[in-house]
């Protein structure tokens, strides 16, 4: 028996669920865009086997961990953040053993996707086969079959595009482009080290700054002169758009003159909590006109209060599944930005959200007037079936399919990618079949709504 059922996600009610499978049918197949992530480069640039099982399952997913975390198992036992794992085996029977912990998460569905579809494994895991999995997949992996760039082929990706910092030398980028392999890995501009005050190393991240770009990061004109000849840089390796992780959506438009005053109070460390959120919302403001220039698509990532368990940041460092959701407000936050760049037409800003209650009440209504605005797929703890299911739901009426942009995965787990995709793909046709059903939609409508929501408004909004 196999680990999925063919028709999960799908409507219960028969008639519209073979609407449902009709849709599916046109876009299970087609190539999948992945426009923002955290997935690594250099397993392409150098194109080496993944080393074991836990490296590629378990280190990387902050889901997988956090889930673990959260029941009593210790990072340290999993050997979190060491760069080679020194007993994999011995980490993948821990969780093994907890398995049953993902029962009804997206978690499950994805890493069930990858045992079934990738793997070849049909029996629930769980502590009795783990060594069975251990070995089945560990053996895979040291095939040909299975190196990065064989993998990225197989699950038919048009492009990926991973997410660096702003100071990122980018090597592992120039090494695909220098290979000669055709696979499209793309950078995407990641400013937070050298906007955000808070960032660790923010004043040491502004010297390598403009070292890197020959420009005078002591004074506001050369700063921001620096920060567009890293995007051109990034631009010239394939980037077609930013990302901006901050910890609200608030923006602010100042002059000048005290722009010079506030550049100067961060940067020598003499700034307090207000002057680093006002800084920060500044920064939005100027990335956005640099966009207007430069074309790239700006995406925004705001309401994360990031690293919340301070031990477990001192101990591990960032991104340990410890960033909780707070609410988060854009109509007026985004306003002063909206005001100087609101009206462009061929500027791209994709919001995201982690507070989903802004969906009606903030964001359709604001990505349905804007010509900038489009909002993004459901994100990290909402990219689940029910979660991609609301948002349709709550911001359809009022912002329509076309101020949406598709689904992109977010994700650092490679081997989860096609699973992700596919969990979009069924649970967009089920809402699809719905609308058909109740005879808001006819069903021609829909399958070329299905295919714009698989491919065509992720191509068009990322300039991909």
């Amino acid at each position: 028996m196999p680990l999925l059922h063919d028709d999960r996600l799908f409507p219960a009610d028969p008639d519209t669920r073979a609407i449902a499978r009709r849709l599916y049918a046109t876009v299970r197949d087609l190539p999948i865009i992945s426009p923002h992530g955290h997935t690594n480069a250099g397993w392409f640039a150098s194109n080496e086997p993944f080393p074991d099982p836990a490296k590629l399952f378990i280190q990387p997913d902050h889901y997988v961990h956090r889930m673990l975390y959260s029941q009593g198992v210790r990072l340290e036992d999993l050997e979190i953040g060491k760069p080679v794992i020194s007993d994999p085996r011995k980490v993948w029977r821990i969780f093994a053993e907890h398995y049953f912990l993902f029962r009804g998460t997206p978690s499950r569905l994805w890493l069930d996707y990858a045992f079934q579809e990738q793997f070849g494994l049909t029996e629930r895991l769980g502590a009795q086969n783990a060594d069975l999995y251990y070995d089945t997949i560990a053996e895979k992996l040291q095939t040909p079959e299975f190196r990065p760039r064989v993998l990225f082929e197989r699950f038919r990706m048009e492009v990926l595009a991973t997410t660096d910092a702003a100071n990122d030398p980018l090597q592992d980028h120039q090494a695909i482009r220098d290979s000669g392999w055709q696979g499209r890995v793309i950078p995407t501009f990641r400013p937070d080290s050298v906007v955000d005050p808070d960032f660790p190393g923010f004043a040491e991240n502004i010297v390598v700054l403009g070292e890197q770009t020959g420009e005078d990061t002591d004074t506001w004109a050369g700063y921001l002169a620096a920060q567009r000849k890293q995007r051109e840089r990034f631009k010239a390796l394939g980037a077609t758009a930013t990302d901006h992780g901050h910890p609200t959506a608030r923006t602010e438009n100042l002059s000048p003159e005290v722009c010079e005053q506030l550049f100067a109070a961060v940067r020598e460390n003499e700034a307090d909590d207000e002057d680093c959120e006002i800084f920060r919302a500044q920064m939005l403001t100027e990335m956005a006109r640099m966009s207007v220039d430069d074309g790239l698509v700006m995406q925004i990532h705001p309401g994360s209060l990031r690293n919340h368990n301070q031990a477990l940041f001192e101990r591990f460092g960032r991104d340990m599944g410890a960033d909780i959701p707070t609410p988060t407000n854009y109509v007026h936050a985004l306003k002063p930005m909206l005001d100087v760049v609101g009206n462009e037409p061929a500027l791209m800003i994709i919001l995201f959200t982690l507070d989903e209650s802004t969906f009606s009440r903030e964001l359709a209504p604001l990505a349905g007037h804007y010509p900038c605005l489009r909002l993004g797929p459901p994100w990290w703890f909402h990219d689940s079936p029910e979660g991609m299911m609301r948002f349709r739901e709550t911001a359809t009426e009022t912002a329509g399919f076309y101020n949406t942009v598709g689904f992109n995965d977010d994700t650092r787990a490679f081997l989860s990618i096609p699973a992700r995709h596919d969990v979009a793909r069924r649970t967009d046709c089920a809402f699809l079949a719905r609308k058909v059903a109740e005879h808001v939609l006819e069903e021609d409508e829909a399958f070329v709504l299905a295919q714009d929501l698989t491919c065509n408004l992720v191509r068009s909004a990322y300039k991909l």
